[in-house]
């Protein structure tokens, strides 16, 4: 029997979290949850966006898993609050893997992670919750991804390259070997990260460098 799962988020983002799940023989779409409300009423797909985050305490009587189906890059911070508002209220968050993905044997995948097709993650890597590693991505062994970071398209991170919590490296960008991304840290598309950096940055260019950091939020 498939574990119904509510994805929070009708945009972009989530037509592709439904096209992975559209592969799955386990899971399926309960529905789709959104607070703007001009997408009330509107179909993703086969599904209505028919709920908003007044009635999650009501559907997780009936569905039990959840997912934050939208991205971060203008919203960086709201799927590290939303994944938590619906961990409060007791939902669960199974990985959403796409059947297309390349994933070495050994690789921990944490609760509500997203992989897109044609990303291949080597042996050895940690990946934490609430990711998305996105569509093509490359991850060599040993790497560490903390939670709530997005791996954007096209992204190749070497080995042993370790990113904090909440970090966005965007679309193309090229990570060599051992460097360490700080917590909160952007990383532009396009770019060459050959130094590590620091937490509450932002870097881009070829070869990467520091253009910001903010010590705190």
């Amino acid at each position: 029997m498939k574990k119904e799962i509510l994805l929070v988020g009708g945009g972009g983002h989530c037509k592709v979290v439904m096209s992975i799940i559209d592969e799955r023989d386990d899971i399926e779409v309960f529905g789709i949850s959104d607070d703007d409300e001009k997408k009330m009423g509107m179909f993703i797909d086969r599904k209505k966006i028919a709920y908003s985050q007044k009635d999650w305490q009501a559907i997780i009587k009936r569905c039990e898993n959840a997912h934050v189906a939208f991205g971060s890059v203008d919203i960086p911070y709201q799927r590290k609050k939303i994944w938590e508002s619906l961990r409060v209220i007791g939902f669960k968050f199974p990985p959403i893997i796409s059947k297309q993905a390349k994933i070495a044997r050994d690789v921990q995948i944490g609760c509500g992670t997203v992989i897109m097709p044609g990303v291949v993650i080597n042996p050895g890597v940690v990946i934490g919750n609430n990711c998305i590693i996105n569509t093509g991505a490359i991850i060599d062994h040993d790497c560490t991804i903390g939670d709530h970071s997005h791996i954007a398209p096209g992204v190749v991170l070497s080995g042993t390259v370790e990113t904090g919590e909440m970090t966005h490296i965007g679309t193309g960008v090229i990570v060599i070997q051992g460097i360490k991304i700080g917590q909160y840290s952007l990383i532009a598309a396009g770019a060459v990260v050959v130094k590590d950096v620091p937490d509450y940055s932002k870097a881009m260019g070829v070869p990467a460098k520091l253009i910001r950091t903010n010590q705190t939020r």
